[in-house]
């Protein structure tokens, strides 16, 4: 977690203890941190992100996690992002979270097929891929 990250969690109230740390891309829905995270939230705890694309990418995995918390009595804040704050408590927020949800998934197959097509491109012109 970069500070920029952390101090916008630690300003908004959430405690050093009860902040989780995963390095590997968001996309995966199976992070042992997450999975933790999601069991340590209090029934009507409010689990709070710095962007929606932390959380994940995808739209059926994102709605998943928002209705196990509302389905627990809680909900879900975003901190930061295109212009708003998110905060599923709220019906303005639920109609904001779906919309920017749809955005972060649209936004995340726009940079997969860029870089397929860039790939592609590379490789007719004879790059070689390697690490």
């Amino acid at each position: 977690m970069n500070d920029l990250q952390r101090d916008a969690l630690i300003a908004a109230g959430v405690d050093v203890a009860h902040l989780y740390e995963y390095r590997a891309s968001g996309k995966q829905e199976d992070r042992l941190e997450l999975t933790a995270c999601l069991k340590a939230l209090r029934p009507r705890g409010t689990l709070i992100v710095w962007k929606l694309d932390r959380l994940g990418r995808d739209l059926r995995h994102l709605i998943n996690i928002v209705h196990g918390l509302t389905a627990k009595g809680g909900g879900l804040k975003v901190l930061t992002g295109h212009g708003a704050t998110i905060d599923t408590t709220t019906a303005a927020g639920k109609l904001v979270f779906g919309i920017f949800a749809a955005l972060a998934e649209f936004e995340r197959e726009l940079m997969s097929e860029r870089t397929v097509s860039g790939l592609a491109l590379a490789r007719s012109r004879g790059a070689v891929r390697s690490r």
